[in-house]
């Protein structure tokens, strides 16, 4: 029998996972909007934002929950964009940073 709260610790783990640093990027291209545009929805400076879209460092709590949220409306509203490129690497192959 499985745990319902473990389950739910899964699927958070699963929904949390970044795009790759290029598609973030084109996403926010998609939509038209600026890093800084961005970067004061998150809350954050502009080069924060910078660094996620290179791939240099990732988004920390609480800043982490509201650019996962933005990505994921972008996603909906542009899938093309939200497609990585062949080659392009995968969250699970990136390195971790912080930022």
């Amino acid at each position: 029998m499985t745990d319902p709260d473990r389950l739910k610790r899964v699927d958070a783990l699963v929904d949390n996972v970044l795009p790759p640093p290029a598609v973030r990027a084109k996403l926010r291209l998609a939509a038209g909007l600026t890093q800084q545009e961005v970067a004061e929805a998150v809350g954050v400076k502009r080069l924060a934002v910078a660094r996620w879209e290179l791939g240099q460092t990732h988004p920390r709590r609480p800043h982490r929950a509201v650019y996962m949220h933005l990505l994921n409306r972008l996603a909906e509203r542009y899938p093309e964009a939200a497609k990585p490129d062949e080659g392009m690497p995968t969250p699970a192959s990136e390195s971790r940073g912080s930022g």
